[in-house]
């Protein structure tokens, strides 16, 4: 039977659909973030400050803590209320460690170089009022003539420490040897931290414990990648986190967003115990903290708390203030929803996944000054991952020494992932010729296709000069795998990561200039790779991209589902591979129908071509049909068929051969221009309103210049072939394909992923009706 009426099958098709659980996302976050910026706001004083009240931060640092929190929020720093509450902030003449420390972080995090002398006058207030006798050697009190000291002055005065050394400050060796002291004599036997010596531990407190040893060692450690008489030495010895992994043990048995452990009333200080959870999971960069996703959950509480006044927090026992308790909600939901730009994979053998463990770090770093935007990384582990897991992640980064070992299953994992639009950098960062060999073995099983093969990449590819040009004297081996439209996986057989390690943010390069000209080198690979693989295009976390969905269906029986085909051609018509299986997935997630999204191909002159209503085209060389495949398409189409297409990365030729054959099949007609105003365009069939779209294109680049492109707003530029009162062909002359593999390029014409995913959607949509 030829095409069939398709209202029956889609009516069932609806039926046997089930909702999908709503969870939070990131625009709730948005939104909640964007209260609490305006509930702040309201509420400063005329002088640029806030109303101070009885805390512990006084004097004057509550007035910080809201700064501090617009500026993480992403309030603009010329906003005239930011502005003035940094002008405020700036002239404070101050004495007490917590209004001290927070005035560091405001002037860190906004003009450090306008305000570095100031910067360096708190750098040295702080260090001379660390306490130098016991008990209480290493830590620090409220002022400079309290005898004391607690826990919680101490982890400010080390957030402050550490953000000014972020920005070039010299620290004290000493002040951090003793603080490293305090807190390592100050932890429990348990893993746990209290407010001082001996006292219980509490979730805010071992927060604290945790933030502080990390910041500590990142200072004062060598690395894992040292300069021994004037030669760089890789993968040696690694001094041990142990105090670090107990803490982190005795959170994660704790662990709760709803309360903060061991204290007597678990909601005591429970918006600082989340400031403090957020810096732990981000300097860890774990997403999980005892099995628990940190940032979703808390951001799923915080969203569930805010409260009236409209955009406020309202904490109890030390947290009253309202203007306190906001400032720390936003300053966990800012900072914690940082993209995740890397994430290193962890994967047997267990002991050789992660030889330099600042690297990525370091790394991110490097990155964040150049694109001007905060970003994170993580830690993933295939052994408990699924695609979801991996899939929070635009890159994969595989390191070692031994070869790396992954079962049948963790390979396909992997497959599927960088079907979904993921990459997968791979380093040899202890020129090991074992992890040489196991790395090509890795990519020969991840694609066994004869055309996937990894090859040594030409001084012509991008990812030379993607961001910086790599200079010629350091360039690195790279390798790469081409799939669909771009390199998928890239592999550098010399070390990357160890040089990484040396760029320590504020701490100066190394004297060596060997060794300083390949940390530079190093760290433009790094970046470029980066940008090659994101297109710099990054999202924060809980977005979910349209195009994804949260479960595979693909092995889903495919009886009583919709499915599509792809049309085979001689142009190139498997180039994206995973293109429509994605799009068909975005059809499910977004409406609930039930799709089958196995993979499936059929050719003008085959008998399964008949069973599809709708087949997808796509390709990005030139192509032709014979004489007997035009009477077929023509059959198909005039019988109720339909073919949606587009040209991978804007191929001109594939777009003349479109045209050229459509008109050959159907000299009386020609492909027109879809008119904005059709109802293909708008949600008419349940879809998106598509009036405006994002349209990208390569922009001019000199020599030197990073790849970039340029975007507009505009309707989609489709066409479609008039037959009797609908479409029978779709067809679009910009790159759909590419944006819906999550592989498209900025050297691509195209529409961007978020709108390739609803233009296809809203295509799919009209061909049902």
């Amino acid at each position: 039977m030829m095409v069939r009426s398709f209202a029956v099958v889609l009516g069932a098709l609806l039926l046997l659909s089930s909702p999908v659980r709503a969870d939070i996302d990131a625009e709730q976050v948005r939104r909640a973030i964007d209260r609490g910026v305006a509930f702040l706001k309201e509420g400063q004083n005329n002088n640029g400050g806030w109303p101070e009240g009885f805390t512990s931060l006084a004097p004057s640092g509550v007035s910080a803590l809201c700064t501090l929190a617009l500026i993480n929020a992403g309030v603009p720093l010329d906003d005239p209320v930011l502005s003035k509450a940094i002008q405020h902030v700036r002239g404070l003449k101050l004495d007490h460690t917590y209004s001290v420390s927070l005035q560091t972080m405001v002037l860190c995090a906004a003009d450090p170089q306008r305000d570095m002398l100031k910067i360096n006058e708190n750098v040295k207030w702080l260090e001379s009022h660390q306490r130098d006798r016991d008990p209480f050697k290493g830590v620090w009190g409220y002022t400079s003539s309290t005898n004391s000291g607690d826990n919680s002055n101490a982890q400010f005065a080390m957030l402050a420490l550490y953000e000014a050394a972020r920005v070039g400050v010299p620290l004290n060796e000493q002040v951090l040897r003793k603080a490293e002291q305090w807190w390592l004599e100050a932890q429990a036997g348990d893993g746990s931290w209290g407010y001082v010596k001996n006292h219980h531990g509490t979730g805010s407190m071992t927060c604290a414990g945790i933030g502080a040893m990390v910041m500590i060692r990142e200072r004062l450690s060598q690395g894992d990648a040292k300069i021994e008489n004037n030669e760089l030495r890789c993968c040696g010895a690694q001094d041990s986190d142990a105090a670090i992994e107990r803490g982190l043990a005795w959170l994660g048995r704790k662990f709760s967003v709803h309360g903060n452990p061991g204290m007597n009333s678990t909601d005591t200080y429970l918006y600082y115990f989340l400031y403090g959870v957020e810096r732990v999971g981000r300097l860890t960069n774990r997403r999980f903290i005892g099995g628990h996703d940190w940032y979703r959950e808390g951001a799923e509480f915080l969203v569930q708390q805010q409260a009236n006044p409209p955009g406020s927090w309202r904490g109890t026992a030390g947290e009253s203030n309202q203007h306190v308790a906001t400032s720390l909600a936003l300053l966990f939901l800012a900072k914690g929803r940082r993209a995740v730009v890397v994430a290193r994979l962890k994967h047997e053998p267990d002991d050789d996944w992660n030889p330099h463990r600042r690297d990525l770090a370091n790394l991110v770093n490097y990155v964040e000054q150049r694109w001007r935007r905060d970003l994170t990384w993580q830690v993933i582990d295939i052994g408990a991952a699924d695609a979801s897991d991996l899939m929070q992640t635009p890159v994969l980064m595989i390191s070692g020494k031994l070869a790396p070992r992954f079962t049948p299953d963790q390979i396909a994992l992997l497959r599927k992932y960088i079907d979904l639009g993921g990459f997968i950098f791979a380093e040899n960062c202890c020129s090991d010729d074992r992890f040489d060999d196991g790395i090509r073995r890795l990519a020969a099983a991840i694609f066994p296709e004869p055309e996937y093969q990894l090859r040594l990449l030409d001084a012509g590819h991008p990812l030379w000069t993607a961001e910086e040009r790599v200079d010629a004297n350091y360039m690195p081996p790279l390798y790469g795998v081409d799939y669909g439209c771009r390199t998928c996986f890239v592999y550098a057989n010399r070390n990357l990561g160890c040089y990484w390690e040396l760029a320590v943010p504020g701490k100066a390069p190394p004297t060596q200039k060997r060794i300083s000209d390949g940390m530079t080198a190093s760290l433009s690979v790094g970046i470029n790779v980066l940008a090659y693989a994101t297109n710099r295009e990054l999202k924060y976390k809980l977005d979910a991209a349209l195009d994804v969905a949260s479960n595979d269906i693909g092995d889903r029986a495919a009886r009583g589902r919709m499915a599509i085909a792809k049309l085979k051609h001689n142009g190139g018509w498997n180039v994206a591979p995973s293109a429509l299986p994605n799009l068909l997935r975005t059809v499910e997630k977004q409406t609930g129908l039930m799709v089958a999204v196995d993979r499936r191909e059929v050719t003008l002159l085959g008998d399964q071509l008949k069973n599809y209503h709708v087949v997808f085209m796509h390709g990005r060389n030139e192509f032709s049909f014979s004489p007997e495949e035009r009477k077929a398409l023509k059959e198909y189409l005039e019988r109720g068929g339909m073919i949606v297409a587009d040209a991978v990365c804007a191929s001109e030729a594939f777009s003349r051969a479109m045209r050229r054959e459509l008109l050959a099949v159907f000299p009386e007609v020609k492909l027109e221009a879809i008119p904005a105003t059709h109802p293909l365009y708008t949600n008419q069939f349940g879809g998106f309103d598509l009036r405006k779209v994002t349209l990208r294109k390569p922009d001019v680049r000199r020599a030197g210049e990073p790849l970039k492109a340029v975007t507009r707003e505009q309707p989609p530029e489709l066409e479609g072939l008039p037959l009797g009162d609908r479409y029978a062909v779709v067809f679009s002359p910009y790159d759909l394909s590419c944006a819906l593999e999550r592989h498209d390029s900025l050297e691509c014409t195209g529409y961007i992923r978020e709108d390739a995913a609803k233009i296809g959607l809203n295509i799919i949509l009209y061909s049902l009706h």
